[in-house]
C-alpha cells in the first residue's frame, strides 16, 4: 500500500504539471493573441509556478535510496553548555517538528529527557510520511547557534552546539538480527508528561548494544512491554542505518558524507546576534529570514544538501 500511494503520488504530480503546463501556454497565446497584457502576465505568472513544481517534482524522484521513502527516527542532543544549549537543542527539534507538520507528516516523541532549569538534553521522535527519511538523511551533523544568551543576566553571546542523527524506520521485509547476549536492559521512571502511573512504575526501556555501543530508549507508553518493542525497532534502525553507511564508505559512493554524524562537524550555522543568518556550510546556502527557518521553513537547504549528495554520487559512480 506504501509503494502503490508513492506510485500514485508520482503518476497524479506529473498529469498535475503536464495539465498545467498545457493550459498556461495556450492562456499565454491567446493573452499574446488578443493583446491582453493581464492575462499574459498572469499566465507567465502561472508558469513559473509550474517550473518550481516540476523542479520540485524532479528531486523527489531522486528519492530511490534503499530506505529513502521510509519514516525516520531523528534524534536531538545537546552539546556542552548546559542550559544554554539545552534550550538550543529544543529549539532544534521544535524546527524539525514543524518543518514536518508543513509537509503533512505526523510526529510522534519516543523519548525525552529535560534539562534542569530549561530546554532538554536530549529527545527522539519519530517522523511518519512519505520520503521522510530521504528528506532528512542528510541532516544528521552538528547544528551551531549564535545569540544572546537569555540566560545570561550581562547579556553576554553565547555559541551552542546540539547534534542531530536521522536513521530510517524500517520493516518487517528487512531482518536484522539481535542477540540477547548482546543487549544490556535497564528499566527506569519516565521522566516526561503521563500522569502518576509513570512516576510510580519501572516501564521506560534502554537498550545498550553491547557490540556497537548504541543506546536506544523510550518512554512513550504506559507499558513496559510497548516500550521495550518501539525500543528494539528503534534499535533495528539504528543498526539498520548503520550498515547502510558501512556499505556506502566501502564502495567509496559518497566519500564527503563520511563524517556527517560526527560530534565535531558542523553542518549549519544559525546567527541571531550580532545579525541575522541562517548558512549551511556544505552547500553554501543562505538566508537572513531566521525565525522563517526556526518555524519550520528549511526546505531549501534540505534540497540543496540532497542535490548536492545526488551529484556527488553520480560523480563517483561515473568514475
Amino acid at each position: 500500500m506504501r509503494e502503490r500511494t508513492k506510485l500514485e503520488q508520482g503518476v497524479s504530480g506529473y498529469r498535475e504539471l503536464d495539465r498545467g503546463l498545457k493550459d498556461n501556454i495556450e492562456l499565454l497565446e491567446m493573452a499574446e493573441a488578443e493583446g491582453d497584457a493581464a492575462m499574459a502576465a498572469e499566465a507567465e505568472k502561472a508558469l513559473f509556478v509550474v517550473r518550481d513544481k516540476a523542479a520540485q517534482r524532479e528531486l523527489e524522484s531522486l528519492l530511490s535510496g534503499e530506505a529513502d521513502g521510509n519514516d525516520c527516527y531523528l534524534e536531538a542532543n545537546s552539546g556542552a553548555g548546559g542550559t544554554e544549549a539545552q534550550d538550543w537543542c529544543e529549539m532544534l527539534l521544535r524546527m524539525y517538528m514543524r518543518w514536518a507538520e508543513r509537509k503533512g507528516y505526523k510526529v510522534f516523541l519516543l523519548d525525552e529527557t529535560r534539562g534542569e532549569e530549561a530546554g532538554i538534553k536530549s529527545a527522539t521522535i519519530q517522523i511518519t510520511g512519505t520520503n521522510a527519511y530521504g528528506w532528512l538523511k542528510t541532516e544528521s551533523g552538528v547544528h551551531r547557534l549564535v545569540r544572546i544568551s537569555p540566560y545570561d543576566s550581562n547579556a553576554r553571546r553565547h555559541t551552542s552546539f546540539s547534534s542531530v542523527s536521522v536513521t530510517p524506520v524500517i520493516d518487517d521485509s528487512i531482518q536484522i538480527e539481535v542477540l540477547d547476549k548482546d543487549l544490556k536492559v535497564d528499566t527506569f521512571r519516565s521522566s516526561g508528561a503521563g500522569g502518576q502511573h509513570v512516576n510510580k512504575t519501572d516501564s521506560a526501556v534502554r537498550f545498550t548494544h553491547l557490540p556497537t555501543g548504541i543506546v536506544v530508549a523510550c518512554q512513550q507508553e504506559r507499558s513496559q512491554h510497548k516500550n521495550r518493542a518501539k525500543a528494539m525497532e528503534m534499535l533495528r534502525a539504528k543498526l539498520y542505518e548503520r550498515e547502510l553507511k558501512i556499505r556506502e564508505d566501502a564502495a567509496a559512493v559518497i566519500e564527503a558524507g563520511k563524517s556527517d554524524i560526527a560530534w565535531g562537524h558542523q553542518i549549519r550555522s544559525y546567527v541571531l546576534q550580532p545579525y541575522q543568518l541562517v548558512k549551511d556550510t556544505r552547500t553554501e546556502v543562505e538566508t537572513s529570514q531566521t525565525q522563517d527557518v526556526l518555524d519550520g521553513d528549511i526546505d531549501k537547504f534540505l534540497q540543496a544538501s540532497l542535490a548536492q549528495k545526488i551529484k556527488g554520487q553520480k560523480e563517483e559512480a561515473g568514475q
